[in-house]
């Protein structure tokens, strides 16, 4: 038997303006905007809201959107889209490519704020079908992980009601169709260390004269490997990766300092604690034994926490999503190593669920298939993922990805 949450959104979801909504993706996609300066998508985010009948408040966090619909008592339900583009050189080849040199929708966020927009619409358009209020908010910068935190900080609670449920939803490489939920942990905590490897500089013919910060950054570099391999237990999991080194201007100037920049990925507090106090080993250990002149300078930067799915409500929408798409379209992979800054909009152990929509199109995800000889693993490893310039989603899941939103929404809304 199908619940009321499911039937009303499979009513609501019924004549959809696909047209219109795809026409909305493919604008957000030549215009993309980097973190805190999505001006441009703001305002048409709030247009949309405004026009369903939202009240509607921007430059909330810099540049975030929040359109409120009281409809009776009831539950108080957020739906959350995150709007900014990344700095990747779009090489997809689409005919709706990014027109903006060096910056492209490589994450799928675009597709979050039409999938917004469309829920926005057909909740507005339905109000007579449940009760409570309805939040619908566009969250600037998640890429770099301030945007919801500006958010809250700008008493995004106090301007606005406080949701009891929040919800979100994110676009990930597989083949379109499918809508993984993890009840519990879905995604790690990541965390930014820069460290400074401080040497004495001089003439490239007279190393002696010298201590070589490069080398010594080489060293670490390699040290640095055997963090997870070695002092990470094998049932946990931990990334750590060196996103950047840099030093030097010069081909015969050995230079006085080196650059490393690197990112951890932990799904525990314990595990990045433990990370961090072997990087600050190693990188000490490094630089005395090459004796440099002073100790490194090692910086914990920005940082995302782990995101972790309320299981009562993770479960309830999942149930939905199951009953709205059909069996076998539901599915738990477990965590994954990315991270979210969404958690930050949970102020107070406001619970929440979070998901992800598959979106790789057909012929790219059968391509990727004869490539790997059937091996699963090696098929999803061969699509373009998020981050990508070449990460194109299908515009065929403009329309799901709208239902599971409206669906969610119900389930925990009070459908008459």
């Amino acid at each position: 038997m199908t619940s009321p949450a499911a039937r009303t959104a499979l009513d609501l979801t019924a004549d959809l303006p696909l047209p219109a909504l795809e026409d909305l993706y493919r604008d957000l996609h030549r215009h993309p905007e980097l973190s805190s300066r999505e001006h441009r998508t703001a305002a048409a985010l709030a247009d949309r809201f405004r026009t369903a009948g939202f009240d509607t408040v921007t430059g909330v966090g810099g540049t975030g959107v929040v359109g409120v619909l009281l409809n009776g008592d009831g539950p108080t339900v957020l739906l959350r889209a995150d709007m900014d583009a990344l700095p990747v050189v779009e090489k997809t080849g689409l005919s709706y490519a990014s027109e903006k040199s060096g910056v492209m929708h490589a994450c799928g966020h675009d597709l979050h704020v039409t999938w917004l927009a469309g829920a926005a619409d057909a909740l507005a358009a339905g109000r007579d079908t449940w009760n409570g209020t309805l939040l619908v908010l566009g969250q600037p910068a998640e890429e770099t992980g301030e945007g919801a935190a500006a958010m809250v900080n700008d008493h995004l609670y106090q301007r606005f009601p406080v949701p009891d449920v929040l919800l979100a939803q994110h676009a990930a490489p597989g083949p379109a169709g499918l809508y993984a939920h993890s009840p519990g942990l879905i995604m790690s905590a990541s965390t930014d260390v820069d460290i400074v490897v401080h040497g004495v500089g001089g003439h490239g013919s007279r190393p002696e004269a010298t201590v070589d910060p490069v080398v010594t950054a080489a060293y670490i570099v390699t040290r640095l490997q055997t963090v997870v391999a070695r002092e990470v237990a094998a049932r946990e999991s931990a990334v750590l990766t060196v996103g950047r080194i840099e030093a030097g201007t010069r081909h015969n100037i050995i230079p006085s300092e080196a650059y490393i920049a690197l990112n951890l990925r932990t799904q525990s507090a314990e595990v990045r604690e433990r990370m961090l106090a072997a990087i600050r080993r190693i990188v000490a250990g490094e630089c005395a034994a090459a004796g440099c002149p002073r100790e490194p300078t090692v910086t914990v930067g920005g940082s995302f926490p782990v995101t972790v799915n309320d299981i009562d409500t993770d479960r309830r929408v999942a149930a939905v999503h199951g009953e709205v798409f059909g069996a076998g379209t539901v599915l738990d992979f477990g965590p994954v190593m990315g991270s979210e800054d969404f958690p930050f909009l949970a102020e107070d152990g406001i619970p929440y669920a979070y998901w992800f929509v598959t979106s790789t199109p057909a012929d790219v995800w059968e391509a990727a298939g004869a490539e790997s000889g059937g091996d699963l693993m090696e098929q999803l490893a061969a699509v373009p993922s998020n981050h990508s310039p070449h990460f194109a989603p299908d515009l065929g899941t403009v329309g799901p990805g709208v239902r599971t939103l409206v669906s969610g929404a119900l389930e925990m809304l009070s459908v008459r």
